[in-house]
């Protein structure tokens, strides 16, 4: 099938997953994870109506953000090093994936050398595989405290990746407990944080996901299929 097919399906699968949840489908937007696939395959589904798009390497978002000419929105899904920030300065409207001050820290100087500001998202690493990347729960409203006061930086929400299930539902309580988490960010008052974004569920997961509340979804291999190269 097409990527235009695939996108179809994604998206009425999207519809009834939220409509299901009883929620809007407008509040969940699909992040088409474009990694490993060529520019070209980009353009074919902004072509099918795509417009947003997520990488996770550097240098590939860099070199494809030059290539693909259409007026797409890029996001930052990936495990992030300090010293690559400066390539995605000014590129990316949204990085999901701000696991520590540090980080957060760099992503506000290299957009202050720009006079702008970067909205991220906090990872959160609740079941703590030491696989993946992200703040603990305990750890998580200082780390955002902290992140909400540099000048250049805005938290809009939480990322989790939760552990592989073959049953999506294995991966529920995760959600839940993302979902659980930004309410009570929300609930502190941290002047400048919004929690109006849940990046959370992939390909094998993204219905339960948007069931417990997630308004971004990551999706790569069933819109683009098997990844092209690397």
């Amino acid at each position: 099938m097409s990527i235009a097919d695939n996108l179809k399906i994604i998206h009425d699968r999207i519809a009834a997953a939220a409509l299901k949840a009883g929620r809007d489908p407008a509040t969940v937007r699909l992040v088409a994870v474009s990694k490993i696939q060529p520019a070209e395959a980009v353009v074919e589904a902004v072509r099918a109506g795509q417009f947003l798009f997520g990488e996770n390497y550097v240098q590939e978002l860099a070199t494809k953000a030059a290539e693909v000419k259409e007026p797409v929105e890029w996001h930052f899904i990936g495990a992030l090093q300090s010293n690559k920030v400066k390539y995605l300065a000014g590129l990316v409207t949204l990085i999901h994936s701000v696991d520590r001050l540090s980080l957060a820290e760099e992503i506000d100087r290299q957009w202050g050398k720009l006079g702008k500001s970067c909205d991220v998202l906090i990872q959160v690493n609740i079941a703590e595989e030491e696989t993946k990347s992200g703040t603990t729960s305990a750890g998580l409203l200082s780390l955002v405290r902290s992140v909400a006061a540099l000048p250049h930086l805005r938290v809009r929400g939480l990322m989790t990746m939760p552990p592989f299930f073959d049953d999506p539902e294995g991966a529920r309580p995760y959600f839940r407990e993302l979902h659980r988490l930004a309410g009570e960010i929300a609930a502190a008052g941290i002047p400048g944080v919004t929690m109006a974004e849940l990046s959370m569920g992939m390909s094998g997961d993204f219905e339960a996901a948007i069931a417990e509340g997630a308004t971004l979804v990551r999706v790569g291999t069933a819109v683009f299929g098997e990844r092209q190269y690397r």
